[in-house]
């Protein structure tokens, strides 16, 4: 029965230590002096949460509520907050020759080098052509509301050239991100 209770030993290490990171990330990005920053170190942290974020994916109650999510919550909420977030912890995985956010640009080929159908490949297939998602997001500490697109590229192929900054911005997209994140994975703590 003890096998069945959440969260195992293991469980809680890895949760302390992800969560935590995970939430100095989040503080240092929503204040203003972290976009003064070089684009290289503020790609490191976003690259750094969007890994912590894709590992804690993996804990079953997490994907819970990312089914719940996709019952429950807007259109695409879910989508983006597993595949989209996924696809971009992918890019950065797979392909590290970035040093910042406007530079990140794939294709088909680039992505395929290796093998095909992987979760990167997999995502721009089936959100190809899409409508843009809207959003907005309020920063609570600067009583600010900010609009924001999710778009999908019109084409992909060898020849068409994927920007991840024309899929989400980074500033407004990332702090989008990450206050997405922060409300799935607090999910998971109790009062």
């Amino acid at each position: 029965m003890e096998d069945y209770l959440r969260p195992t030993e293991a469980e809680i290490e890895f949760l302390t230590l992800s969560y935590n990171k995970f939430y100095d990330i989040f503080e240092e990005t929503f204040e203003d002096v972290f976009w003064e920053e070089t684009a290289y170190y503020r790609l490191t942290k976003i690259k750094t949460a969007f890994e912590i974020y894709a590992e804690i994916l993996h804990y079953e109650p997490i994907k819970w509520i990312i089914e719940s999510m996709k019952r429950n919550r807007p259109p695409m909420e879910a989508e983006i907050a597993s595949d989209l977030f996924k696809c971009i912890r992918n890019i950065f995985a797979h392909f590290p020759f970035f040093e910042s956010w406007d530079e990140v640009i794939v294709n088909k080929n680039i992505i395929n080098w290796h093998k095909k159908g992987q979760t990167i490949d997999k995502f721009l297939e089936k959100y190809k052509g899409r409508e843009s998602v809207k959003y907005r997001i309020w920063e609570e500490k600067k009583k600010k509301m900010t609009y924001l697109n999710i778009s999908f590229p019109n084409t992909y192929d060898k020849h068409s050239k994927v920007y991840l900054k024309e899929i989400l911005s980074e500033k407004e997209g990332f702090k989008f991100a990450l206050i997405l994140m922060k409300k799935i994975i607090d999910t998971q703590i109790a009062d």
